[in-house]
């Protein structure tokens, strides 16, 4: 036989596009159109409906951008349509081939019932089936003019980024505002080619099956009346029903389909439109489910829950019945979809705590799963906190996007640097957005690393952000996939039905242990760094305002604990962890209101840190320094307050060769006449810091216009050119032991104060930066001498070690990485460590040098960037950095400095000593958090962990009566499996493995 398989398979396409497709909807009539566009911000559904429109028109331009126009539609269904299915089919001026980024509407009833979303891939709103004729409808469309940030041509600089700057100037232009008779008989013929099309495309060419497809599409194609489709529509289909039917092979991979839609909760538009989009895409998939049996839909984020229920009361009516169907599934766990790399120990904790308590406070669900499809890499803490929360799988699939290795396993387990193990999915269909497409199915059997010992994998179907979630397309070709030869095989079913049955599969799975590095997307560890600084001193205001207002509430009658504000600030800073607003993706709008939201939250916090405090220092004119480090300083105790009693002394002296000379009798520093650190001699070591003929503290701007993702990405060629700013306008002596140096480039000013206090093993370093450079990278230099094949990086609740060595690729691709408060290398009996106040970005490099043969260790920390995509505007003006170099440094040397850098003393005119609410008798257990316990009993919770890497074992005791003592999860609930510890006299003893997290909570003896 002759093979004209390209010959049917051209015809198909030609077939579809041109004929079958078009007689969907085989006789339509203009609807009647009126608009009204809303003045400024998104105004109530009430006033929209109410509003007066004024006539317009297809073809009319409308909308401009970030605004809100009110479209109100009506018309007559015709009598000769009775019997036939109606649809309204409303084009705003979509573009199909962009769902998610650009305008999207809310269609309602006239009484304010919301009917479904109104999306590129999702026009149609049914009016009547089957019609009776004579109908009067009228539907109003809540339409958002949101402009295309990411258009065709990506990243380049726009202004429509900030409703300040995008003008007024209408986006789009209305194409359709139909009734239209639906066709179903062709709308199921459409389906079916689609889904043997696709699927005939994938298989091998000389594969039986394929021809199989070919030649029953060829009969199928020849019944086709290309002049009557819709009268011979059901005859076309008849020839297909022998090759749908045949089933798959008993080895088919099996797909778990879950309805998803992924919606970032800020990223191309500002907070305000994600409640919107959040709004449309539920109202679209509580209508899909009502009208389709086997169809499951997932939705992470309670704060996008929590959105739905406190805007749009009638949507979350639809969501609460859905869900008690078990049909609308809470997924994740989480308060938002966050970034893992850079909150906190406790922000990360608290997302847990945060996301799983709404979904049990609602709907009385325990969630089991991590749901992180879109998160930029995991940070090796993790793992543990998962499994604190009380939670045990974990699903992502970013780590597809690694630009340099392919990750060797889908499924397997994920060790965290505390030796929790979680059972972890990356769904092999490489998408979260999957469409149904053979193509996708096709590749994610292929794609599958596991196959001979697992063969279930996820796939998350769905169009994301303001795509409006899944469709019956998607529906009706996944249930042509349920048994079908040649394809995998698809069933609808929860995260939950997939996890169990993908680890009963696989109950020896293999292992990776540290980090989910994602080797793309690093420079989100710089960008917008008035976003991280936001974010880190947030965090940190609340650990001081839980631990004093704790304490004053348990010692202080008459002293309230503020739960409901701390609970309202704690979502506010978790929100803005999303994996696009913490690592500075999102346009120019969402930085700018997230800057004015950490400022408000700092003034808020602040006052609720000094009423505790006044309440606690009581009448008296001695002036108390309150300590809110997990460490002794200067004579007070972690978490209490007295008097500091610092020692030794401090002094500068003129440098012969220029610059100044820095000594308080633990460090000696020489700065040049060029403002650089040329000396940092450890005199109780005696032993040199900086690398022999190097300067640190040296500043380094590096040219940064990555391949694409201008705001994501830097890449590793950056390197290849930079600038040392070894100019200096001015290096003068300051304050105390101090040294100023003024620096100006570009358009830029760099001032930074080097300074020694007595007693201080350390060199503090303020920086502040006037910013002015595009497409810039700035960095600061410190090569040491010291050889180490490793450094450990600060993660929740722990550290972690990555090699100096470029050994691998592996190694290689991480040449800029993420720390919290510190990085800290080490040679046997020796070490210095880097901390900071606010940032994250970092890179470590060795080199062996010519003349000595030693090894020259080189940290460098990443302070700003410059991209113009997606706001054209980042990071202009001034920043101020605070970080400190520590030679002789031990890990907890590390960690200490690390804290206090991070929490400033607080000095209070008051009467008497404040004794810590509970102290702790090891220094290596670090206690993150102490607050009262969520349910307003009054109880007294305390989370801690070993922070050094090593066993533990320490004495915690309670500064207040304390009943009893209760090992808890982070939800503070009990674990039923560990025996609660002995209390005596206040005191609990604890045994800690390396890195290990624990949570206690003291019930209190009142009265």
């Amino acid at each position: 036989m002759h093979d004209d398989r390209t010959l049917v398979e051209a015809r198909l396409k030609r077939v579809l596009d041109e004929r079958v497709r078009p007689a969907v909807y085989p006789a339509s009539v203009p609807l009647d159109v009126a608009v009204w566009n809303a003045p400024g911000e998104p105004v109530p559904v009430a006033e929209g409906l109410a509003a007066e429109p004024v006539p317009t028109a297809v073809g009319e331009r409308w909308g401009a951008p970030w605004g809100t126009s009110w479209f109100r539609v009506s018309g007559t269904v015709p009598k000769e349509w009775a019997g036939r299915t109606v649809e309204a089919v409303l084009d705003l001026g979509f573009d199909e081939n962009m769902p998610g980024f650009q305008c999207e509407g809310l269609v309602y009833r006239p009484d304010g019932t919301p009917v479904k979303g109104l999306n590129p891939r999702n026009q149609w709103v049914r009016i009547a089936a089957p019609a009776e004729g004579g109908e009067e409808v009228r539907l109003h469309i809540e339409a958002a003019s949101n402009p295309v940030i990411l258009d065709y041509h990506p990243f380049l600089p726009t202004q429509l980024g900030d409703k300040e700057t995008a003008g007024s100037e209408p986006q789009y232009k209305l194409a359709r505002m139909d009734l239209a008779v639906f066709d179903e008989t062709v709308w199921q013929l459409v389906i079916d080619l689609e889904v043997l099309g696709e699927l005939m495309r994938e298989l091998p060419e000389d594969s039986g099956r394929r021809y199989d497809i070919v030649r029953a599409v060829g009969r199928a194609l020849d019944a086709v009346d290309l002049q009557d489709v819709n009268g011979s529509a059901a005859a076309a289909r008849a020839l297909l029903e022998g090759v749908l039917s045949t089933p798959a092979e008993p080895s088919a991979h099996r797909i778990s389909a879950v309805g998803h839609a992924h919606i970032d909760s800020a990223w191309l538009w500002p907070l305000r439109e994600t409640v919107r989009k959040v709004a449309r895409t539920t109202s679209n998939m509580t209508a899909l489910i009502e009208d389709e049996p086997d169809f499951v839909f997932a939705m992470s984020q309670a704060q996008q829950w929590a959105w739905v229920k406190e805007h749009r009361p009638e949507v979350w009516a639809k969501v609460k019945k859905a869900v008690a169907d078990g049909r609308f599934v809470p997924a994740g766990g989480m308060w938002v979809e966050s970034d893992t790399n850079m909150p906190g120990s406790e922000a990360m904790a608290r997302q847990f705590v945060h996301g799983k308590r709404f979904f049990l406070d609602e709907f009385g669900v325990e969630n089991d799963e991590a749901w992180l499809p879109d998160t930029f890499g995991f940070a090796a803490g993790l793992p543990q906190i998962i499994k604190a929360a009380g939670s045990k799988w974990l699903l992502t699939q970013k780590i597809s996007w690694s630009q340099t290795n392919r990750f060797p396993h889908h499924t397997f387990n994920w060790e965290g640097i505390d030796g929790t193990r979680i059972f972890t999915h990356f769904p092999p269909v490489d998408t979260y957005n999957c469409s149904m497409k053979g193509s996708e199915i096709a590749h994610a059997a292929k794609n599958f690393k596991d196959k001979g010992v697992a063969r279930h994998s996820l796939a998350p179907t769905g169009w994301g952000d303001g795509g409006g979630g899944t469709t019956r397309e998607m529906i009706a070709k996944a249930a042509r996939m349920r048994d079908l030869e040649g394809s995998a095989t698809v069933r609808w079913e929860t995260p939950e039905q997939f996890f169990q049955k993908a680890e009963a599969e696989y109950p020896n799975a293999p292992v990776w242990v540290g980090e989910l590095y994602l080797e793309l997307h690093r420079a989100t560890l710089t960008s917008q760094a008035g976003t991280k600084q936001g974010n880190r001193r947030s965090e940190h205001l609340l650990r001081e305002a839980e631990l004093w207002a704790a304490t004053a509430a348990v010692r202080c009658p008459e002293f309230t604990y503020p739960s409901e504000q701390l609970d309202r600030i704690w979502k506010t800073v978790l929100l803005h962890q999303f994996h696009d607003i913490l690592p500075g993706s999102s346009i120019a709008w969402v930085h700018r209101e997230a800057r004015a939201t950490y400022a408000a939250l700092a003034r808020e916090l602040t006052a609720i840190i000094e009423a505790a405090q006044r309440a606690l220092a009581g009448d008296g004119a001695d002036e108390l320094v309150f300590n809110s480090t997990p460490h002794a300083r200067d004579g007070v105790p972690a978490g209490g307050a007295g008097t500091a009693a610092i020692g030794g002394r401090s002094a500068i002296e003129a440098r012969a060769e220029g610059g100044f000379v820095l000594d308080n009798g633990l460090l000696r520093v020489e700065i040049d006449a060029r403002g650089l650190v040329v000396s940092a001699y450890d005199l109780v070591a005696d032993r040199e810091t900086v690398a022999p003929g190097a300067a640190a503290n040296l500043p380094q701007l590096h040219a940064d216009f990555p391949n694409m993702w201008d705001a994501w990405d830097v890449d590793e060629f950056y390197r290849n050119t930079v600038s040392d700013l070894t100019q200096a306008d001015e290096v003068t002596a300051g304050e105390g032991a101090s040294v100023r140096v003024v620096r100006t480039f570009g358009d830029s000013r760099l001032t930074q104060v080097l300074s020694l206090a007595p007693g201080a093993q350390r060199l503090d370093i303020d920086t502040e930066v006037d910013w002015h450079e595009t497409e810039k990278f700035l960095k600061l230099a410190f090569p040491l001498d010291i050889h180490a094949e490793r450094y450990a990086s600060e993660t929740q609740f722990g550290h972690f070690y990555r090699p100096t060595h470029t050994n691998t690729s592996w190694e290689a691709a991480k040449f800029e990485a993420c720390n919290h408060r510190f990085v800290h290398l080490e040679e046997p009996g020796w070490g210095v460590a880097l901390v900071n106040d606010s940032t994250y970005g970092h890179d470590v490099t060795r080199a062996v040098r010519g003349d000595d043969a030693g090894t020259t260790t080189t940290v460098r920390v990443s302070l700003l960037r410059a991209p113009r995509f997606p706001d054209p505007e980042t990071d202009q003006g001034v920043h101020r950095f605070r970080h400190a170099l520590v030679p002789g440094a031990a890990i907890g040397d590390a960690v200490r400095e690390g804290y206090r850098i991070n929490l400033p003393e607080r000095r209070v005119s008051g009467g008497s000593a404040v004794a810590p609410l509970v102290t702790v008798d090891d220094d290596a257990v670090v206690v993150t958090a102490v607050k009262l316990a969520d349910d307003g009993s009054g109880d007294v919770v305390v989370r801690f962990h070993e922070s050094r890497g090593g066993r533990a074992k320490a004495t915690l005791t309670a500064g207040f009566p304390a009943a009893d003592v209760t090992v808890t999860d982070l939800l503070e609930r009990p674990l039923e499996e560990v025996a609660a510890p002995e209390l005596a006299d206040g005191a609990v003893s604890v045994r800690l493995r390396p890195f290990e997290l624990a949570t206690l909570r003291f019930g209190r003896r009142l009265g």
